[in-house]
């Protein structure tokens, strides 16, 4: 009896001791898709000692705030124009790591099923922060709706519109906001994940979204003091590794696409 219980008593001090070395890795995240990837890749990590902790945020300022700030140790929810954007506005130098997804952008309308539908002095919502005004911007250049100066130019604003032939009006707002004033605009382009939380999916409600290669590949993100760190690696790899391919493409159905 009393070798039986030193066993046992020496089974549960190796499981404490493993569950003492595991890393902490705290990730901010958007609540949809990249708060559910995250969850889907924490029994993987848990297995290789990494205890992912994933803190969900609704807007785009804070997860960058705080792991700039080192109360995060990493966040989720970004492409590399904003990220670029972002470092460039606030004098900070987070990077980015590894791409993951790629959330087809969407215009959504409760009054207008295609792009042509769209009346003469029509008010499209789009996203107020730079990196995804010029996005919008490029999907309605992309369908001809208007022109804009330099075609390529990412960061486009309404400045650069140099033919509206429909004289549609650009209404800038919160992008978290866009999928609640849906009835008081006559279209609104909306980030992927706030459509997916609104319960908007590109491929089924969307009047037009974006098609072909993207500069737009949301991916982890980490300050430079980090991106070494043994368990932000083994996060980046497990983000890409064919488990999350396959789980993207059965779970969101082309609402959200792998980047790799």
């Amino acid at each position: 009896m009393s070798k039986l219980l030193s066993l046992l008593t020496a089974g549960v001090l190796a499981v404490a001791a493993a569950a003492a070395q595991a890393d902490t890795l705290t990730i901010a995240a958007s609540p949809v898709p990249h708060a559910e990837i995250l969850e889907f890749v924490k029994p993987r990590l848990a297995k290789e000692g990494v205890d992912l902790q994933v803190k969900v945020f609704d807007d785009y300022i804070q997860p960058n705030v705080q792991v700039s700030e080192k109360r995060l140790d990493g966040n989720f929810f970004q492409h590399k124009p904003y990220l670029d954007e972002y470092n460039k506005s606030k004098g900070t130098n987070l990077v980015l790591l590894t791409p993951v997804h790629i959330e087809p952008f969407g215009a959504y309308s409760r009054k207008y099923k295609s792009a042509a539908e769209l009346p003469q002095g029509a008010t499209i919502a789009v996203p107020n922060n730079p990196a995804n005004t010029g996005r919008a911007l490029l999907l309605l250049a992309g369908l001809g709706l208007i022109k804009l100066k330099d075609p390529s130019n990412i960061l486009a604003t309404e400045r650069d519109i140099v033919e509206n032939p429909k004289k549609l009006k650009i209404r800038q707002l919160d992008a978290a906001a866009l999928p609640r004033v849906l009835d008081q605009v006559d279209a609104a382009i909306i980030n992927t994940n706030y459509a997916l939380q609104a319960k908007l999916v590109p491929t089924r409600d969307a009047i037009f979204f974006e098609t072909g290669k993207s500069y737009y590949a949301n991916a982890l993100v980490t300050r430079p003091d980090n991106q070494s760190a043994a368990a932000v690696k083994k996060l980046s790899a497990a983000l890409n590794s064919p488990e999350v391919k396959k789980f993207i493409e059965d779970k969101y159905k082309g609402a959200v696409v792998p980047a790799f």
